[in-house]
C-alpha cells in the first residue's frame, strides 16, 4: 500500500471528509483531493497531513521494510511470541508506560 494510499484509508477508518482532514492539517480540501486523486504531493504535505491524525511517516531501509512491516503488524511483538495473558509484553507495551 503506498503513502497516500495509506492516508486515504486512515482518514476514512476515523470518519474524517477530505476537508475535515484539510483543516486539521492546514492545507485545503483540494488539495487533499487532489493527492488521494493521484497528484504528486510534497513530502511536507504527506508530513502534516499524516500528522493531522495522529501519525508519523518514517523512512525504513528497503532491506528492512517486511520486517518493520511484520513488527508493526505483530503489535511489537516478537514473530513467533505466544499471544495471551501468559504472555511477555509486547514493546509496544513497554513503550506506551510512562517512567
Amino acid at each position: 500500500m503506498s503513502i497516500v494510499q495509506n492516508l486515504e484509508s486512515t482518514r476514512k477508518a476515523a470518519s474524517l471528509t477530505q476537508d475535515e482532514l484539510a483543516q486539521r492539517a492546514g492545507v485545503s480540501r483540494m488539495t487533499v483531493s487532489r493527492i488521494e486523486a493521484g497528484m504528486d504531493p510534497r513530502l511536507s504535505t504527506l508530513q502534516e497531513l499524516a500528522r493531522a491524525m495522529g501519525m508519523e511517516l518514517m523512512l525504513v531501509p528497503r532491506a528492512l521494510q517486511s520486517e518493520v512491516a511484520d513488527f508493526v503488524r505483530s503489535g511489537g511483538r516478537v514473530l513467533g511470541q505466544p499471544a495471551g495473558a501468559g504472555a511477555p509484553k509486547s514493546l509496544v507495551d513497554l513503550l506506551d508506560k510512562p517512567s
